[in-house]
């Protein structure tokens, strides 16, 4: 296998995540579509974007353990193509039941991916270039965003809301069946042994069950923390993919193709340039303090909180795209580090899993919630104001992750290595022409 090929998954599984978000930010730029033919109300729309959270987050931690049982490869695709198929058959749908059932649907269906895709991520980058190869897989988020931002809102609006699914649907199926001839399934932990020194020793697997990591969760505050955090990180996120386009078509009269464009473009573009950035910055202050990727995330979030507040205030089409570039750019350096932080101090047999309880916290907790509480505070108080009050969920995210990196993260950083190298000496040495799937054998 080529040295270049752990950067090629990261090119593969880049396609694979954009499509995953320009599925699900398809159905926000057509809201006003929706609303006008199927009556639906505004807290309708927000329970629309819920739905897809709801199921999402209840769902991760139960598909991240999962994927510590079975090959990554095979949950990654199969998952691509079950949500690509229910995209599909969004279409299909002659009201808001219907409608609420395929966001649920596609949730159950996108579950699994972050969890197995960052544990092989995880596997094939040691702590060297783990946040540099997320923060580039990170920026398919921002650019699928945009696709399904902008295409939804323009063939909608020319073709009628229904064929915007139709399209992305089929163009997921189709990247699943000419992935599945060039993905590889790595050998779980195999970077963080070899890094660790492990040479010709393995280290026989054993699975962690859901109890068990609740355990580990209990002894280990850094996940706590980092959990809280993308749980207010991802409450005020999620206003911007759900809301901001209906704001723009509402406040400064877009087209629905441009309102979508607009609520995604100059954010998504600026956090395409800030999450590799921040991977960089993070991979270079981890390898001096063990805290240095959640030092990158908490400056990040914390300069993102006042940009929200302009977006949301701003009455000039000139001064909104400054708020947006800037909010993005910043939103890219705590993204990027998002679960490279998490597996700073969480084994290789439980990555899936710690990503999957992060889903939860980040998805139902938090961005299960915004989009209803946003709708209600938009009825009594307008939109604008609305989407000024999440700022303050940036502020608590900011403090969280800087009293993690004080008191915390080094102490949990050092157990877990300390784990790796004590099973390292207890493993039995393997002739140089077996391969086998090295992974730790307990936490």
């Amino acid at each position: 296998m080529s040295p270049r090929y752990k950067w090629y998954v990261v090119g593969m599984l880049w396609w694979i995540a954009f499509f995953n978000y320009a599925d699900r930010q398809a159905i926000f730029s057509v809201f006003p579509l929706l609303e006008k033919e199927l009556h639906l109300s505004q807290i309708q729309l927000g329970l629309l974007g819920s739905s897809f959270a709801w199921v999402y987050g209840l769902s991760a931690p139960f598909a991240g353990n999962l994927v510590d049982r079975i090959r990554r490869k095979t949950a990654i695709l199969a998952g691509l193509q079950t949500w690509s198929v229910v995209c599909l058959a969004t279409a299909l749908a002659r009201g808001f039941g219907q409608l609420l059932f395929f966001r649920a649907a596609e949730g159950l269906g996108e579950t699994s991916y972050f969890p197995a895709s960052m544990s092989m991520i995880s596997d094939y980058h040691s702590q060297k270039t783990r946040s540099r190869a997320m923060g580039i897989h990170q920026s398919s988020v921002y650019f699928g965003t945009i696709a399904g931002g902008f295409f939804a809102g323009l063939i909608g609006q020319r073709y009628g809301w229904r064929s915007s699914f139709v399209v992305f649907g089929a163009c997921g199926v189709a990247l699943g069946l000419m992935l599945q001839r060039f993905l590889r399934e790595p050998a779980r932990g195999a970077a963080d042994l070899k890094e660790a020194g492990a040479g010709q020793r393995a280290v026989a697997l054993k699975h962690i069950s859901i109890p068990d990591f609740l355990k580990v969760i209990r002894t280990t505050p850094t996940v706590i923390i980092l959990m809280l955090a993308f749980m207010c990180e991802n409450f005020t996120t999620m206003v911007l993919f759900t809301w901001m386009p209906t704001f723009l078509y509402g406040k400064f009269h877009l087209t629905l193709a441009m309102a979508g464009l607009t609520a995604t473009i100059y954010i998504q573009l600026a956090s395409m340039m800030g999450s590799p950035l921040g991977g960089w910055l993070a991979d270079y202050l981890r390898s001096r303090t063990p805290g240095g990727r959640m030092i990158v995330q908490g400056v990040g979030i914390l300069f993102e909180a006042p940009f929200v507040v302009w977006c949301a205030v701003t009455g000039s089409l000139i001064l909104l795209p400054v708020g947006l570039i800037l909010w993005g750019l910043f939103r890219g350096f705590y993204e990027a580090n998002i679960f490279a932080s998490v597996f700073d101090v969480v084994r290789p047999e439980g990555r899936g899993t710690a990503t999957g309880f992060m889903n939860m916290m980040g998805w139902l907790a938090g961005g299960g919630s915004a989009p209803v509480v946003v709708g209600y505070l938009a009825q009594r108080e307008g939109l604008s104001r609305a989407i000024a009050v999440t700022s303050s969920s940036y502020i608590a995210a900011a403090l969280l992750l800087f009293i993690g990196v004080l008191f915390f993260v080094k102490r949990d950083v050092y157990k877990m290595e300390a784990g790796i190298a004590a099973d390292i000496l207890a493993g039995t040495p393997v002739k140089p022409d077996v391969t086998r799937d090295l992974s730790p054998s307990r936490l």
